[in-house]
């Protein structure tokens, strides 16, 4: 009797290593801090922010690329010699860069030509190699054909996210927010509020809760441009807007096959004026810069908690600091740059600052 070894004894001992130096990674930088938020106490409404900027490539999107190494390493995609291939210009490619230098394993970021010299440099940091793109529609067949032409791999973030995270724990995100609060006053989120970029998150933390058979709900918040809240609204998943967000990390021309709009609970979307003047106003509190989609987050936090209030409703809201505002020092930080997109922040930052004082929110 004949047997085909397909994958010989030094290749699986590779891969063995491999996952183990992924999962020491998880070990040492999972769980990352649940910052709370200062609110009114009499309000009975506490609101928390899990800060994903402590990771060590400075993201959320840090648990991605590592469930996505593991995803493909355990498929038997990813061996000693596979060149790593990712359409992205931003926090994935820069994550994902980390851990193929991790493993030894070359990396290319595929990204439209207009990219800034400032990502490119974060990617090449970590030891990957940018492709640029003319065309930025196709940026995807291009990773693709690069995958194939160098018989590598293409990690497709946008369809591969919800499913390469273990949603029923495994110190996922969702169950490491639910052990942060134990000790809390509102141990169980009434709300958690994340944006949409893949949608893997979002499907990570509908899935655990209605697992653990718990009552929280989820909203997603979505920034100008992006097809997901529109398809919400109308029922169709193959609405396209043709344009990208200007808040990055989230938000998509399409929907994706990441996104799983039957664990959502509410959509709610944010201008990109009030995103900005809710990152600025979330980072005086706080005393430290937060990115452009933790300000969509906190606008959609501020909502529900005026909405709770409204009510006479006690309990917590949690949602997430996506990554440090460092990076947005030219663009979301700059004046110049957010009169220049046609951005006013003030009449959003008067919401902010009522709110703050009042617990108000506009209608």
């Amino acid at each position: 009797m004949t047997h085909l070894d397909r994958c010989d004894e030094a290749g699986r001992a590779w891969v063995t290593e491999a996952v183990a130096a992924v999962e020491a990674d998880a070990n040492r930088s999972a769980d990352t801090h649940l910052l709370p938020f200062p609110l009114p106490r009499e309000w009975g409404i506490d609101l928390y922010l899990k800060d994903e900027s402590v990771h060590p490539t400075g993201s959320l999107k840090h648990r991605l690329a590592r469930s996505l190494f593991l995803y493909g390493l355990c498929n038997g995609w990813i061996g000693p010699r596979t060149t790593i291939v990712e359409a992205s210009s931003g926090s994935t490619a820069v994550s994902e860069a980390y851990f193929a230098r991790m493993l030894g394993l070359p990396f290319i970021a595929v990204m439209p030509a207009s990219t800034s010299p400032e990502k490119i440099a974060k990617i090449e940091f970590q030891g990957g190699r940018c492709h640029l793109v003319d065309d930025p529609a196709r940026v995807c067949v291009e990773a693709r054909w690069l995958a194939d032409d160098s018989g590598g791999h293409f990690m497709d973030q946008f369809t591969y996210a919800e499913r390469a995270t273990d949603w029923r724990g495994n110190n996922n995100i969702a169950e490491s927010i639910y052990s942060q609060l134990d000790r809390e006053r509102h141990p169980v989120p009434a709300w958690i509020v994340v944006g949409a970029g893949t949608g893997g998150t979002g499907a990570t933390i509908g899935r655990y809760t209605r697992y653990r058979r718990l009552p929280t709900r989820l909203c997603v918040v979505d920034p100008e441009n992006s097809a997901y809240y529109p398809a919400w609204v109308a029922g169709d998943w193959t609405v396209r807007t043709g344009k990208g967000s200007r808040i990055e990390g989230i938000g998509r021309p399409s929907v994706e096959p990441s996104f799983v709009p039957s664990v959502v609970d509410r959509m709610v979307q944010v201008p990109d004026a009030a995103s900005l003047a809710a990152m600025r106003a979330g980072s005086a509190v706080l005393g430290r810069r937060l990115g452009g989609s933790t300000g969509t987050n906190l606008w959609g936090a501020f909502g529900l908690i005026a909405e709770m209030l409204a009510e006479g409703r006690t309990g917590s809201v949690v949602t997430l600091i996506c990554d440090a505002g460092d990076r947005y020092a030219d663009t979301y930080y700059d004046d110049g740059w957010v009169a220049a997109q046609g951005l006013d922040l003030e009449p959003y930052l008067d919401v902010v600052d009522r709110f703050l004082a009042s617990g108000a929110w506009p209608a």
